[in-house]
């Protein structure tokens, strides 16, 4: 006997269609698995014949021939199981064959027959709504994050007997449903609040210019000057997340294992703050089985890399490519995966190494050679691609005690979402929805200088010794700044404040 089950894999964060084909042939009783398959799915047959008997049925005394199709390509993680248990079941008579047509099949099998999650349930789900599947079933742990996406009937299993009983006739699993937008409505708003951070009002014009225009970050200060605080609190000032956002946010934290229970749609943006011994695989992606690294976790949201020199330099150099295209690919023999990795980077470091150079109440007691050598610890390369460079000193204590405060984060919010509806008015046509993403052609387009401006830029290229990338940057930091300011052209004014976040290049070069 013969039966064909339809389940779903993941590769990278792309959900792909498998066929499980479980033939019952006569002879010895024998149990192999082929097609790719790697150790926990190899060790499926032990849980799948476990959770048989457990749940009250027979392993038939047959040589069982599981194929996992497409053969050619690898398949890992606990997913097969159950689709593996209906399809022994249905090759044996449990139910008829047909009634798992259609159906796409998820889920992990203890040895009592209960279901347990999986990894990656809403990518599956976005490939069964791509493959025009009219239903999946995955454990009722799963369900809410697998119905975030519309066109797909989602049944909520608990354990193998109701499944089988399902498929048989004799009784109907739950339906799962859930309403995306009410999610996106219900984002929590507390949090760190922008307004508890005492004075750095020049730091904070600048987290402002960050977040209305996507730019990257770079904090120059003290120890104890507020740095980590400040970095902590740019999510609260940026845009919500769109349902489209929501979804590929979600979709890479299903895929990492780290969606939390009872959420099945990440509603605010990430902020991933990784140490600096991260490895190069750790902060990328990579492994035998390629993982989305902390660059994917923080896909939408913000990657804040705290003493940034202290990080490796090799593993600095390979944020170059996410930070220019937006995605990471990551290759290895069996496979070539592609992750999201758009993100904005906020990196905080010291002066130096003991942290005070330049500091007027504190003595700096590195040598030159040595603060040289501590800064040339971040490379030009990718000092260019951060497009604010600031400089944060330590806080007055007049200004520590004083009982006012700047602006809340909801009011500064309101700002950054007004000047991104105009750059998403803008950028429309081309698909993107801030300064940051503007490439060359539209950056011409979109940040004409008239004569005074040409020849301002002109001299602070000259004194500053500012590559061509840097040029461009100073440009997208100038139209947002116009933007905040509700101007259509780029004035002096707003030039000059662009100008002014590239300072440390003279020092760091």
């Amino acid at each position: 006997m013969l039966a064909r089950v339809e389940s779903l894999a993941v590769l990278g964060v792309q959900g792909y269609p498998v066929t499980v084909e479980v033939d019952l042939a006569p002879g010895l009783p024998a149990f192999n698995t082929v097609g790719l398959p790697d150790g926990a799915v190899r060790e499926s047959k032990e849980r799948v014949r476990a959770a048989l008997v457990n749940s009250g049925f027979e392993l038939p005394l047959n040589r069982i021939t599981v194929n996992l199709a497409p053969a050619d390509v690898r398949k890992e993680g606990s997913g097969f199981d159950l689709p593996i248990a209906l399809g022994i079941l249905a090759a044996a008579g449990a139910f008829p064959p047909q009634a798992l047509a259609g159906l796409a099949v998820v889920g992990e099998l203890a040895l009592d027959g209960a279901l347990r999650p999986v990894r990656g349930a809403l990518p599956m789900s976005v490939a069964a709504a791509r493959e025009k599947l009219r239903g999946l079933m995955v454990p009722r742990a799963n369900a809410p994050e697998a119905a975030v996406v519309r066109g797909v009937e989602v049944l909520a299993a608990e354990r193998l007997d109701q499944v089988v009983d399902h498929l048989a006739g004799r009784r109907e699993l739950p339906r799962q449903q859930v309403e995306p937008g009410a999610l996106l409505q219900a984002q929590d708003p507390q949090g760190p609040d922008l307004n508890e951070v005492r004075g750095q009002e020049h730091v904070k014009r600048a987290l402002t210019i960050a977040a209305a225009g996507g730019h990257n970050l770079l904090m120059v200060g003290p120890p104890g000057s507020g740095k980590t605080m400040l970095a902590r609190r740019l999510p609260t000032i940026l845009p919500p997340l769109s349902f489209s956002e929501a979804l590929e946010v979600t979709q890479v934290a299903s895929v990492a294992g780290l969606l939390p229970p009872d959420t099945p749609l990440v509603t605010t943006r990430p902020f991933r703050s990784p140490h600096h011994t991260v490895s190069d695989a750790g902060l990328i992606g990579g492994g035998s089985v390629p993982r989305p690294g902390e660059v994917s976790l923080a896909h939408h949201g913000v990657l804040f890399l705290d003493e940034l020199p202290e990080f490796k330099k090799s593993t600095l150099e390979v944020l170059r490519q996410p930070l220019e295209s937006g995605k990471v690919t990551v290759t290895r023999a069996a496979a070539t995966v592609d992750f999201p990795a758009r993100f904005m980077l906020v990196a905080a470091m010291n002066p130096c190494l003991c942290g005070f150079h330049g500091d007027p109440k504190r003595q700096c007691t590195c040598t030159p050679h040595q603060v040289r050598t501590y800064q040339s610890r971040v490379s030009g390369p990718l000092m260019d691609r951060i497009d604010l460079q600031v400089e944060v000193p330590a806080v007055p204590f007049k200004e520590l005690s004083a009982d006012t405060c700047g602006p809340s984060s909801q009011e500064v919010r309101r700002q950054v979402v007004a000047a991104r509806r105009v750059q998403e008015r803008r950028l429309a046509p081309q698909g993107l929805f801030c300064n940051a993403q503007m490439t060359t052609r539209l950056t011409r387009q979109h940040c004409r200088l008239d004569t005074q401006g040409l020849n301002l830029l002109e001299t602070a290229m000259e004194r500053l010794r500012l590559s061509a990338r840097a040029y461009g940057r100073i440009l997208k930091i100038a139209r947002t700044i116009a933007d905040l300011d509700g101007a259509e052209r780029i004035g002096l004014a707003h030039l000059s404040e662009a100008i002014g976040y590239r300072s440390l290049d003279r020092g760091l070069a």
